[in-house]
């Protein structure tokens, strides 16, 4: 009887329903981390503060001392500023993603989901709509900031809707590259030190807090097709702050000659390719 219990394999509870499956997991899985969100208010809290910082410091700081297309105008540096404060906030987000992502490895939580009947890849999937749904607030909170500043818009409120959709897009690419650190690492404060290191030369060799114009060649190049800058030039078009005197490329690269089409570009491609490493490494991790 022992050698027949020994030889049998263990029942493990498969889920079923295919793709409308694994939504309805994903959804659960947002909902769990949404709800924890609610009850631990300082992650939010301090998620608003840094940059809500990054606005007032860059506003009131730099300008006036950057030329925006031969001027100094702060008024001008302020609508060339927020598209890239907006992507600089939405990808920082990925930090935190990773860190929540590890904190949930080294808790056990993965062995828990385990046990359930349950997409794999819908532990992934629903921890980053929760963040996506944190980075839709903060980037309402920045926003009405960002007018109080100075901050205007100058095409209609459907373009600039369209605006901050794509700046979500992006965050919601990078958000699986914070998923595939959070997985790679032992302790969330690894993956919160891995998902920001690689961040800051992403977001500062680009166009969001100067005009390439200024830099090195070989940097503008690096800048160019840079997909943080082509989702700050999308943005940037579709909110009217585009500079006048600024070209839309020193290099001739495409895609700051298209930049809307290139940013949903790059944040598709970003999220095939990194989505399919993380569901991968979950999957190895978790066996």
């Amino acid at each position: 009887m022992s050698a027949i219990a020994k030889d049998t394999p263990a029942l493990v509870p498969r889920p079923s329903g295919g793709v409308t499956q694994s939504v309805k997991d994903s959804l659960v899985v947002a909902k769990r981390n949404l709800i924890r969100m609610t009850r631990i208010p300082e992650m939010v809290i301090f998620g608003l503060i840094q940059p809500i910082m990054f606005v007032v410091l860059f506003t009131y700081v730099f300008g006036g001392s950057i030329s925006i297309g031969g001027s100094t105008d702060p008024q001008l540096y302020k609508e060339f500023l927020m598209a890239g404060i907006f992507a600089q906030t939405v990808t920082f987000a990925t930090a935190g993603a990773g860190a929540g992502i590890a904190d949930d490895m080294h808790k056990g939580l993965i062995d828990r989901f385990r046990s359930l009947p349950m997409a794999r890849g819908a532990v992934l999937t629903g921890r980053t709509l929760a963040d996506l749904v944190q980075t839709t607030l903060t980037l309402v909170v920045l926003a009405g900031v960002a007018l109080l500043v100075g901050w205007r818009t100058h095409e209609n409120l459907g373009k600039v809707i369209c605006g901050f959709l794509l700046l979500l897009l992006l965050g919601y690419a990078f958000s699986w590259i914070g998923a595939l650190i959070g997985l790679s690492v032992r302790t969330p404060e690894a993956a919160t030190s891995g998902g920001l290191i690689w961040l800051f030369p992403l977001t500062f060799i680009s166009n969001a807090f100067v005009p390439v114009t200024g830099m090195p060649t070989f940097l503008q190049h690096v800048a160019e097709w840079n997909p943080f800058s082509a989702t700050v030039a999308g943005a940037r078009e579709l909110f009217g702050n585009t500079m006048p005197g600024v070209p839309k490329s020193v290099t001739g690269a495409w895609p700051m000659e298209h930049p809307i089409i290139a940013s949903i570009i790059w944040s598709v491609l970003i999220i095939v390719v990194f989505r399919t490493l993380a569901v991968r490494k979950y999957r190895s991790a978790a066996t």
